[in-house]
């Protein structure tokens, strides 16, 4: 055998063997990510609060009580959360907020929305609807492709309707 073709079976065998150990890790954490929610589920709670404001914001300087700081790991710390401030009853309180319902969510409005802990699940909004405040066009490649993707999906609902 050429020595071309036993380096290309070696990155052929390696290539097999990560892909086989990427899969089986990510059923795991699928699994894991499948009994957090069903956790967060149970113990859920409808709360109605004004939403004061939002912003994606480090971990380590969002605000959060020193329990919950000291049991997040070293290294996602430094990430970029979205973030909530609310008064929650008479007091005020930030709190984790899922990314896909963080930008819907409207600032300086009472709304009904399902909490686990300090994690906000779900929002309805109690007076006026969901209407987005701002509505700025955000740029970059991750809006264009959400853009894309919206209207992609907009489309393809529309031509199953005819």
């Amino acid at each position: 055998m050429s020595p071309l073709a036993i380096t290309l079976l070696v990155i052929a065998i390696v290539l097999i063997v990560a892909i086989v150990v990427l899969y089986f890790l990510g059923k795991k954490a699928q699994e894991r990510e499948a009994a957090q929610k069903e956790q967060m589920d149970a113990v859920a709670q409808q709360v109605s609060m004004l939403i004061i404001d939002k912003k994606r914001m480090k971990l380590k300087d969002a605000g959060l009580p020193e329990a919950v700081v000291k049991e997040i790991p070293w290294y996602a710390k430094n990430t970029k959360a979205p973030v909530v401030k609310a008064k929650v009853g008479p007091q005020m309180m930030t709190l984790l907020c899922q990314a896909d319902i963080f930008d819907e969510m409207p600032v300086k409005k009472e709304v009904k929305a399902t909490v686990s802990g300090l994690y906000i699940t779900k929002v309805k909004g109690l007076r006026g609807g969901n209407t987005q405040t701002d509505t700025k066009k955000k740029k970059g490649l991750r809006a264009w492709a959400a853009r894309k993707r919206k209207e992609l999906a907009e489309e393809q609902a529309n031509t199953k309707k005819k």
